[in-house]
């Protein structure tokens, strides 16, 4: 019994070092011998519920999720009906956040029950708060404003928990600032940063909803080309960078390289979309790390070799999904990168660089879109309980990707097509100029003329360096110019240099 005692102190040991000491916290918890059940026996829940925090604190999502799971498992044995609340709660937040699913409304129908149960208190504003948070994540702020108004005074009236006060604060201010109600969103700024000092609301949670308002602020002047005010609240919210989510991270890292790009301070420009690249690397990474146990303590009834065919198949699907997810950001990153240093040593290229570059927007929007469909699927079929009918929706889904991604490469060996849109007149000129080019020298053409070198075109056609240096001296010999003193790259320049 003073063994399990003693685990039981290391679950309040790591409570305590929550928001404070992510990874001491941790320290703790994995102290704690398997198997749970035993060695801290009516205290799972909140081990797993602990763990869960924890990993929110380190923005690992999926992690985040998975203890979610299990923490409501163990709660619901252990009859522990406040833990129960708070991570169908969580849970409802986690899967309407990353997948727009309204079936996640059943989590919101537990948590009313179990708090009811455990007599929780603000059990209902806890509920109420989150469907409001729903509305906000659905921009639907009319809805929003509606529901946190009608209660405002009761959040700010329960002073033994400042969070619901300081929550409708954040909300209140971020919808304002979208819908550029300055004085609105000013006054309810102000009374959010009053609750900083608040003994009764978590620091790291201050923190991370302040830095969201600030970056809200810095979005929207960003919006206006105020540059000055953009910087302002972007340095405000990089005081609490440690404390921000990923999604807010990787808005700060994007707002910041647009606005050193528009102010002409490119070095600074590319330095955070240096930053963007390794923070979507360490993601993706941590995608891959965390997807291979991921479904073992959920599944851990089944007898392994039942499990084998589905585990390959899963593994085969995330393998493809992260394979597509990076391919598309590293198009983005190298195009943008390519842009930038175009921009910093040809400023005539201005404005040609601002259609190609408002064109390119769209059509990573548009991949963008679709990778987050297949992610939202996933973490879909992830949730079913059902490990037969689970089996079933990844083999169906696994069809439906392969189909489409093979659709998705298949498009893209046309280089031609994908790059034609960028410049019609480019292609109409060299065609006619010079017919006997085939469409994959009139690609190097076109990469050649706005800068690439040729390694840089090797990786987007998937070739070697060698073989593009080939390419070249044949595409002199079709144009004539290896008997003229001038190389391919002044040629393209001269011939296609932009009117204006």
């Amino acid at each position: 019994m003073q063994a399990q005692n003693n685990y039981e102190r290391l679950i309040d040991s790591a409570n305590n070092h929550v928001g404070g000491n992510a990874l001491k916290a941790l320290q703790f918890l994995d102290s704690i011998p398997n198997p749970l059940e035993k060695s801290i026996d009516g205290n799972v829940a909140d081990y797993y519920s602990i763990k869960a925090l924890i990993h929110d604190e380190l923005n690992q999502r999926a992690e985040v999720y998975k203890n979610n799971l299990l923490a409501l498992k163990y709660a619901k044995i252990e009859k522990n009906y406040q833990v129960a609340g708070d991570t169908s709660l969580e849970l409802f937040a986690n899967i309407y956040i990353v997948y727009e699913d309204t079936t996640a409304y059943s989590y919101l129908e537990q948590a009313k029950k179990y708090y009811e149960l455990s007599g929780y208190k603000n059990g209902n504003l806890e509920v109420e708060l989150i469907e409001a948070y729903a509305h906000f994540l659905d921009g639907k702020i009319d809805e929003c404003n509606g529901l946190l108004l009608r209660k405002l005074d009761v959040y700010k009236n329960t002073k033994d928990d400042a969070y619901f006060y300081m929550f409708a604060l954040y909300m209140l201010t971020s919808n304002y600032v979208y819908l550029d109600n300055l004085e609105e969103a000013n006054k309810y700024y102000e009374n959010f940063k009053s609750l900083e000092n608040n003994s009764t609301i978590d620091s790291y949670n201050y923190s991370s909803f302040d830095a969201n308002i600030n970056l809200s602020y810095a979005e929207l002047f960003y919006k206006k080309k105020q540059i000055d005010s953009t910087l302002f609240y972007l340095s405000q919210a990089e005081i609490n960078r440690k404390s921000m989510a990923d999604d807010a991270l990787e808005t700060y890292f994007i707002i910041s390289s647009k606005v050193y790009s528009l102010s002409g301070k490119i070095d600074k420009s590319k330095t955070y979309l240096d930053s963007l690249r390794i923070f979507q690397e360490d993601m993706f990474k941590n995608v891959i790390d965390v997807s291979y146990h991921i479904n073992s303590p959920l599944l851990k009834e089944e007898p392994l070799q039942k499990n084998e065919d589905f585990l390959d198949i899963f593994g085969i699907l995330l393998i493809c999904l992260i394979s597509i997810i990076s391919f598309a950001y590293f198009m983005y990153y190298k195009e943008q990168r390519q842009k930038l240093s175009h921009l910093s040593n040809q400023t005539e290229n201005l404005t040609y660089l601002k259609s190609n570059n408002e064109k390119l927007a769209v059509k990573v929007q548009g991949l963008e879109d679709y990778i987050s469909q297949l992610k939202q699927k996933v973490k879909a079929i992830a949730t079913i309980d059902d490990v037969v009918l689970q089996r079933e929706k990844i083999k169906d889904f696994y069809k439906e990707l392969h189909l489409s991604s093979t659709t998705l490469l298949e498009e893209s060996k046309n280089h031609l097509e994908l790059v034609n849109n960028f410049d019609m007149d480019f292609f109409k000129k060299i065609k006619k100029l010079h017919p006997k080019l085939n469409d994959s020298e009139i690609i190097i053409c076109y990469y050649v003329s706005v800068g690439f070198k040729n390694k840089e075109i090797a990786v987007f056609l998937n070739t070697s360096i060698r073989a593009i240096e080939s390419k070249r001296y044949r595409i002199t010999k079709k144009m004539g110019l290896n008997k003229q003193e001038i190389t391919l790259v002044d040629y393209l320049t001269q011939t296609f240099k932009d009117p204006n």
